[in-house]
């Protein structure tokens, strides 16, 4: 009888040629793929580039960005861990891909195993009728009504946490990291504004831990077992979603006794209440309390990664743009003082044009939310000579339109956005932050007053210096681009001129 080992070295030459055979099959489907598209020519079976995309992902993402740049074709491919990826760099392309998604088309990822984490009802991975209606209900959240009434939330919970970051050791003549102080104002903020009276104090810590145990396993693989991230993270969603269905409840019982809005999801049953008096015996779609929660929970979610970033690179852009923090000083000090006891008004926030067109501009600038995965459906003709092959992973980026037509678009120039210049109307098509289509963002102004209630209070409070480190404001995905350092800084307070 023949040793192990004799039969191996016997079956070795064999076995490595199914390896190379199918390895060279994997390279022919790439390349036919690829066809004459910009890419590498030879891919690493099975993983691809993958090494260099984790090693340092700014740089793949600049290398696939020159490649699109090298041709006419606006786009560049490559391949990550057995899937074919389309880079999309022009602005035309990229709206061509958000305004198809539909089950024959496009479907939106997000993130790498969202569907796995969120669920299929999630409103991100809704298309069609069922879809539209959603975003219909969820428009009462967002009329000026109440946008006014989030703005007195908005600030009390910012003049909180910065009066706390005075108050640190480190204040005054150390720098220390803004990155997770804003996180955690944004989550305050967040809750206050979405579900105000109806979380405890002892409910909020518990919806922070929660949160942050669904946020560390967004990035991690989908291993559904005790003890690893993915896991725990699933389990906070369903004990996140338990905790606002209470909330949704209470509201409507508030609601229905007539009492006024007080906060995102009063506004929202306001409205649904209303439609179920009117329906009488059939219950409206998407009204029930745990349906309801769980796209609570999508907006929760939805305004942390992104917001949290801008306040971010705002500081950073700021710092190094001396002219135009004087500015915003001086706008806001003509509605608000630090000394006051009064908070800004809807009004007022409406008539600081300025900080406003800052706000925009650093979204220009630092597209929070660089690109916006999707997956193709079904083949789909992108141009007249080329079409997406089914299952690839399309990568429409928000970052690089941000820098084509404007007006030297290279430049931080708020002034862009002012009504003399109106380069977000002029350039319309390449200003890509919140999205295009159905699924563009529907809680944009929100996010906007946010940045701008931001901005005008750091900069009415504190004087600051970024620390300077080497490499500090270079972009780093987390999955939202940061500044690689989390916003080093030295924060003083201001004195009152």
């Amino acid at each position: 009888m023949e040793s192990v080992p004799a039969i191996f070295i016997w079956l070795t030459p064999y076995i490595l040629s199914v390896a190379a055979f199918v390895i060279l099959l994997e390279q022919i489907s790439y390349l036919k793929k690829k066809r004459s598209v910009p890419g590498p020519s030879f891919v690493l079976p099975f993983f691809g580039n993958v090494i260099s995309l984790a090693w340092n992902p700014t740089s793949f993402w600049e290398v696939q960005s020159a490649m699109a740049k090298s041709s006419d074709v606006g786009f560049s491919v490559n391949y990550i861990i057995g899937r074919f990826i389309v880079f999309i760099r022009s602005s035309e392309l990229s709206r061509k891909v958000f305004a198809n998604v539909r089950p024959d088309a496009f479907h939106l990822v997000v993130y790498p195993f969202g569907r796995k984490l969120f669920g299929e009802r999630n409103i991100l991975y809704m298309t069609g009728q069922e879809h539209k209606d959603l975003r219909r209900s969820i428009a009462p959240n967002f009329t000026p009504k109440a946008l006014s009434t989030y703005i007195e939330l908005q600030q009390r919970i910012i003049l909180k946490h910065m009066k706390s970051w005075i108050q640190m050791p480190e204040s005054n003549t150390k720098p220390f990291p803004l990155r997770f102080l804003c996180r955690d104002m944004n989550l305050e903020t967040s809750q206050n504004v979405f579900v105000g009276p109806y979380l405890s104090k002892e409910s909020q810590k518990r919806f922070e831990v929660e949160y942050n145990l669904f946020a560390a396993g967004l990035t991690a693989l989908p291993i559904n077992l005790p003890g690893f991230a993915f896991r725990n993270a699933k389990v906070a969603v369903s004990r996140l979603v338990e905790t606002l269905t209470v909330c949704v409840e209470d509201s409507k019982t508030k609601m229905k006794s007539g009492e006024a809005p007080a906060c995102l999801v009063d506004f929202w049953m306001q409205e649904i209440v209303r439609e179920a008096e009117q329906a009488r015996e059939k219950q409206p779609p998407h009204t029930s309390s745990v349906e309801l929660a769980g796209h609570l929970f999508d907006f929760l979610f939805a305004s942390q990664d992104a917001s949290t970033a801008s306040l971010l690179w705002a500081v950073t852009l700021l710092d190094s743009h001396p002219e135009v923090l004087a500015r915003v000083r001086k706008e806001v000090a003509g509605f608000w003082s630090t000394e006051s006891d009064k908070l800004i008004t809807a009004d007022q926030l409406r008539e600081m044009r300025y900080t406003e067109a800052v706000a925009k501009e650093v979204i220009r600038y630092r597209a929070p939310a660089a690109m916006i995965p999707h997956v193709a459906g079904e083949d789909f003709p992108l141009t007249d000579r080329y079409t997406i092959p089914k299952g690839a992973i399309v990568f429409p980026s928000v970052f690089e339109s941000s820098f084509q037509g404007f007006v030297d678009p290279y430049r931080f120039d708020p002034d862009r956005f002012m009504e003399d210049r109106q380069e977000d109307r002029v350039y319309k098509k390449n200003y890509l932050s919140f999205g295009v289509g159905a699924h563009q963002c529907v809680g944009q102004r929100y996010a906007i007053n946010h940045l701008v209630l931001f901005i005008g209070m750091f900069t009415s409070l504190f004087d600051f210096k970024r620390y300077r480190s080497d490499g500090c404001d270079e972009i780093e995905y987390l999955p939202a681009i940061y500044p690689r350092d989390g916003c080093k800084v030295v924060v003083s307070l201001r004195c009152p001129s």
